[in-house]
């Protein structure tokens, strides 16, 4: 169903939700000065060359990043989230596109940490690569684990500040990644009750996203629920018609910022009449 490789898919408006509501969350941990860790279950490469071949192959940005560059009356979780786009394409051309790690790379104080699982081992190759240029400070920081993010996140909770995020954004290629999802979180909140967990998950035409969400939202953590859909699904089953992101113990302005943002996003990416969104919560 999708290619492993996250290049294929950098900047398309999967990216755009989950990167939008990703920068939010960096933002409101950065609000107080203690320490907090970044944890990426699924961290890819990290930067992605938007002229590559891998990027290009698809040009899944073209219906994504490229459909918000210069748009009018943009929302506030928009405008921030391609502040830090812009920071990796200094000339105004978006030719480079920031994955979760270099997002949080740019938000991280010299008392953070970020860590990283990576187990594709082209991906993770060019990650160590990407992370080396980044300089003393980011080697510093980050700790690369060539290693299953879903097995490998018990050993990083509860992390040493008791504050920080979680991010889990498997690729779903394999059925399994849905069952692992809701386990990894259900295990990460029995360690680190108060912990921010950001799960990513794609909309397709499977019983497992459905049931993924109701287990998700059956769950008593406070959480804020996104989806946004492009277009109707296909009609042989196959490729991704929008996607969701669900935060546990979000920041108290996620909601509110998404109901601004998800109306405008949807205009901005629709591919037919079919395109919508949807936004809930629970709790506080």
């Amino acid at each position: 169903m999708f290619s492993y490789r996250h290049a294929f898919h950098a900047g398309n408006h999967a990216d755009v939700l989950k990167h939008a509501i990703f920068v939010h969350i960096l933002d409101h941990l950065n609000r107080k000065d203690s320490a907090y860790w970044v944890i990426d279950t699924h961290a890819g490469a990290g930067l992605y060359d938007l002229r590559s071949e891998w990027a290009s192959q698809n040009g899944e940005f073209t219906d994504g990043l490229d459909r918000l560059l210069g748009a009018d009356n943009m929302p506030a979780l928009i405008e921030r989230y391609l502040e830090e786009v812009h920071h990796f394409n200094p000339d105004g051309v978006a030719n480079f596109y920031p994955g979760s790690p270099w997002l949080a790379l740019r938000a991280l104080r010299g008392q953070d940490r970020l860590r990283l699982f990576e187990m594709h081992p082209s991906e993770i190759d060019v990650l160590e690569q990407n992370l080396k240029g980044q300089g003393r400070s980011a080697l510093r920081q980050t700790t690369i684990y060539k290693a299953d993010g879903f097995a490998g996140l018990k050993s990083q909770l509860p992390p040493a500040p008791r504050r920080g995020v979680v991010i889990i954004d498997p690729s779903y290629e394999d059925k399994q990644d849905y069952r692992k999802t809701l386990q990894a979180v259900n295990d990460g909140l029995k360690r680190f009750a108060t912990g921010t967990f950001a799960v990513w998950y794609p909309l397709v035409q499977r019983l497992e996203v459905q049931e993924l969400v109701r287990s998700l939202e059956r769950l008593q953590t406070p959480w804020v629920h996104a989806s946004l859909t492009v277009r109707k699904p296909s009609g042989d089953g196959y490729g991704l018609h929008g996607s969701g992101m669900f935060v546990l113990n979000p920041p108290w302005t996620l909601y509110d910022e998404l109901a601004v943002a998800l109306p405008w996003l949807s205009e901005q990416l629709k591919m037919d009449d079919r395109a919508g969104h949807t936004l809930k919560r629970h709790g506080s």
